[in-house]
């Protein structure tokens, strides 16, 4: 018999991947703005990999787009902010647009409180029945009370 010990955050990460959709190459991606060091292509990548995440080069509300190629169907969805400098109420709003239809529809609004050092990450993750996705819609207000705050996005995956 073959074998070999691997660490746990190695075993973690490949299943963590296991069965997430590329978004990098099955759509294109509209974003209000990014700041040169956090691309929008950082919050499709695994945390392993060293990346920081998606960070608006501008305060106040930004919009990430996902125009797919090609409809897709989404089961699950699952989005990861962090804040570790400052305390502030965020809130977000995901949307789906069905093949061939029109408005946008309403998947998820939610706001909830970082406050640093205790509070700094918010994970989610929502099951879905969504078929004959033609595009998925994300919506940042970093700071609903106003302050001069930059949108942040540490991961972004579907399946």
């Amino acid at each position: 018999m073959r074998k070999r010990i691997i660490p746990q955050e190695l075993e973690q990460s490949a299943t963590d991947r296991q069965g997430w959709l590329d978004l990098q190459q099955h759509a294109l991606v509209e974003v209000t703005s990014e700041h040169e060091a956090h691309p929008i292509e950082a919050a499709f990548k695994d945390a392993a990999q060293g990346e920081a995440g998606w960070k608006a080069s501008q305060p106040g509300k930004q919009t990430i787009r996902l125009l797919f190629d090609e409809p897709q169907t989404i089961t699950r969805i699952k989005v990861l902010f962090e804040e570790k400098d400052r305390e502030r109420t965020q809130e977000f709003v995901l949307r789906w647009l069905p093949e061939g239809e029109q408005p946008y529809r309403e998947i998820v609004r939610q706001q909830y409180n970082f406050s640093p050092p205790h509070a700094t990450t918010e994970l989610e993750e929502y099951a879905v029945e969504l078929h004959g996705v033609s595009a998925l819609e994300l919506s940042i207000t970093p700071d609903i009370g106003g302050g001069n705050v930059c949108a942040s996005l540490a991961q972004l995956r579907l399946r």
